[in-house]
């Protein structure tokens, strides 16, 4: 069984490899297409454009990787069935659930590949993509919100004109209120700058506060600013949420709930991103009976078109998931798990009537 295993694997792994790589050439070359609009504006050029793409393309494995085992694990079982190596290993003793077993163990292994890439690898060089993209064209976060960035800190409202990606923030407004959400002070600074370990320093501030009866106005050249909020949570503003490191996602969850926020995108995304590696297995579940069910009709590239449509299939149904899931207030964790469930149930089905058979 081990070499059956080692077998398996080994077939499985190339053809996903192969699958994932035409796969991740297909998307670039359409993210270099979408970004040639941009090259001409302010100071990006196409070279700008090409290393962004580049930046992006561990992100889109990552998106791909349970099309690519779906599609792989098809093809190479595929290729098994039509040498009638399938029938060979049933008729040796090798049943279904132990075939199935030797598949998750492979599986495994996609499911670590995953998680790493989305989470150790993917998501820094994604905000590096974006910073790089920020200063090409000299854009600020975000670029298509007008009145800024809008975010609580304890009880204060924050708002930022402009973040830039060096960490630095323009047109700071803090709006601060007591303990009876009564407005307390305003402050107002052209700028604001970061330092680890000492926190933020505001400039130019002109700070109003409100008594009962009176108002006073105080304007400082510079005054440090006390506040949760760090540049790695205004760098989240470029990066979408889907993309973004667990670790990343869960600190920001906290935050908003710590300040009695909405989770929305953010909480989504979060349960997403533990379950999405997971789908490899459910993947190559679906895979097996597609196989064993009429192991010698049908040509592999029939079988191949069928992983596709399957594959598409399910990343467009986890968009939709996820963009209904927002838009309707939907638990996270069961919009997050749908479509996995969804397949997951479809190979059961399937599996039992291959069994049954």
């Amino acid at each position: 069984m081990k070499t059956l295993s080692r077998y398996l694997r080994r077939e499985i792994v190339l053809a996903s490899l192969l699958v994932l790589l035409s796969f991740v050439a297909l998307f670039a070359f359409f993210d270099f297409l979408g970004e040639l609009d941009q090259v001409g504006r302010s100071s990006y050029q196409l070279k700008h454009a090409l290393i962004y793409v580049l930046l992006t393309i561990p992100s889109r494995a990552y998106e791909i990787m349970p099309i690519a085992v779906l599609i792989g694990g098809l093809y190479a079982l595929t290729q098994l069935a039509r040498h009638s190596e399938l029938t060979v290993m049933r008729a040796a003793g090798v049943s279904t659930m132990r075939m199935l077993g030797s598949l998750m163990r492979v599986g495994l292994l996609f499911v670590v590949v995953t998680f790493v890439l989305g989470e150790y690898v993917a998501p820094p060089l994604e905000r590096v993509a974006q910073k790089w993209r920020l200063r090409s064209t000299n854009a600020s976060v975000p670029a298509d919100l007008r009145t800024g960035v809008w975010l609580r800190d304890k009880h204060s409202f924050v708002n930022v004109r402009k973040a830039q990606p060096d960490a630095a923030i323009e047109g700071v407004r803090i709006f601060e209120l007591d303990d009876a959400y009564r407005l307390r002070s305003s402050s107002q600074a052209e700028r604001g700058e970061y330092k680890r370990g000492q926190g933020w320093t505001l400039f130019n501030v002109v700070q109003t506060h409100f008594e009962a009866d009176r108002t006073e106005v105080q304007r400082f050249a510079s005054m440090p600013w006390d506040s949760e909020l760090t540049p790695d949570m205004l760098s989240l503003m470029m990066v979408a949420p889907e993309r973004m490191a667990i670790s990343s996602l869960y600190e920001y969850v906290r935050h908003l709930e710590d300040n009695r926020q909405r989770t929305g995108r953010y909480g989504l995304a979060f349960w997403k991103k533990l379950i999405y590696p997971f789908t490899a297995l459910v993947m190559l579940g679906l895979a097996l009976p597609l196989c064993l069910g009429s192991q010698r009709s049908g040509s592999v590239n029939a079988r191949v078109m069928l992983g596709v449509f399957l594959g598409m299939g399910f990343y467009l149904l986890n968009g939709l998931s996820s963009n209904l899931g927002v838009i309707n207030g939907w638990p996270p964790i069961p919009t997050a798990a749908a479509p996995s469930m969804m397949f997951l149930l479809a190979a059961l089905i399937m599996l039992r009537w291959v069994e049954r058979r």
